[in-house]
């Protein structure tokens, strides 16, 4: 769906999509810039460049390059981010270095602003993604309707992404903006919602997932709910243990609230927050652990955990899809 109208500030364009893809990875396609450089621009053209600083106030810088090998460039500021709801980015020609130029460098013609706005929203349909582009500064005339042609170009390319990776995603995905004091694991598990709360409060099928393969799991205090505590060992084949241990803070059939700490660093203490969501029998899994500083966050990530959790999310699978 397409709409143009006038306002005082020029054209607006309006187009809405339905992409058959959770409305997390059709964030990612936008934020993540080798994903952008792979759908970017209207049918024939590629992507050499997609640059992103992304937070507000950051600016971002992409090259859309014609068949003919033409080069054009475009930049912005967000001034608006809500993972993963909202963007809303200011919109401008540029050159190569990010410079703003007028419309008339690439040959344009109309009355073009210095500054157009974007906002895209994105809201979630039972696993779909609506997907709404408000496009503001159009100049009037027949460059909307080139405006239209070229967003709707990208966004069928967007779409043929969007099924590449939708297989990709629902393997594991860790989400972690820069600068911030979480991080995400999120996953899409052929598997009701209940099989999964239980995989995460019955001690019997903890020991099954939760670790890498290589070490063994030890139970030595389990008490799933509010107010109770836990503490697991995890042994490798040396014998050498790393224990961790928390309380919990809320645990139902919906969410679970703890507390975690790494014995081996002690007073490093994050919390985590654990959603299970229905997806029509399947079970979208969000796991958000919430970090003192940006610091013990990074850390965290580059101690292992963007290795070793794909592979604990794998061994949850093997216990919680088994027909």
């Amino acid at each position: 769906m397409a709409i143009a109208s006038q306002n005082k500030k020029g054209k607006e364009l309006i187009i809405s999509r339905i992409f058959d893809a959770p409305r997390e990875l059709v964030w990612k396609v936008w934020t993540v810039p080798d994903l952008i450089m792979r759908w970017w621009g209207p049918e024939g053209f590629t992507a050499p460049v997609a640059k992103i600083d992304l937070r507000v106030g950051g600016k971002y810088l992409y090259a859309m390059r014609s068949p003919e090998g033409k080069d054009f460039w475009s930049t912005g500021i967000y001034r608006e981010l809500v993972p993963p709801e909202r963007i809303v980015a200011t919109d401008s020609f540029a050159d190569e270095k990010g410079n703003v130029v007028p419309a008339s460098h690439y040959g344009m013609t109309g009355d073009w602003p210095s500054e157009l706005l974007a906002t895209m929203t994105f809201e979630d349909q039972k696993g779909k993604t609506k997907f709404t582009l408000r496009h503001e500064g159009l100049p009037p005339g027949e460059m909307t309707e080139s405006a239209k042609a070229g967003w709707n170009g990208s966004f069928d390319k967007l779409e043929k992404v969007l099924a590449e990776e939708k297989s990709l995603w629902i393997k594991t995905m860790i989400v972690a903006e820069p600068g911030k004091l979480e991080a995400s694991v999120v996953r899409i598990f052929d598997a009701p919602s209940e099989r999964l709360f239980r995989a995460y409060t019955d001690p019997k099928l903890m020991v099954q997932w939760w670790g890498p393969r290589k070490y063994a799991i030890i139970i030595d205090k389990f008490d799933a709910r509010d107010g109770g505590s836990w503490r697991i060992l995890n042994r490798d084949s040396e014998g050498n243990e790393f224990a961790f241990h928390g309380v919990y803070h809320e645990v139902s059939p919906k969410r679970i609230v703890y507390t975690f700490e790494w014995e081996g660093l002690p007073e490093h203490v994050l919390l985590g927050i654990v959603t299970f969501e229905d997806l029509n029998g399947k079970t979208k899994l969000t796991e958000k652990s919430v970090f003192e500083s940006v610091e013990d966050r990074d850390g965290m990530l580059k101690s292992g955990m963007e290795e070793g959790t794909p592979e604990i999310m794998d061994r949850l699978a093997e216990l919680v899809e088994k027909k």
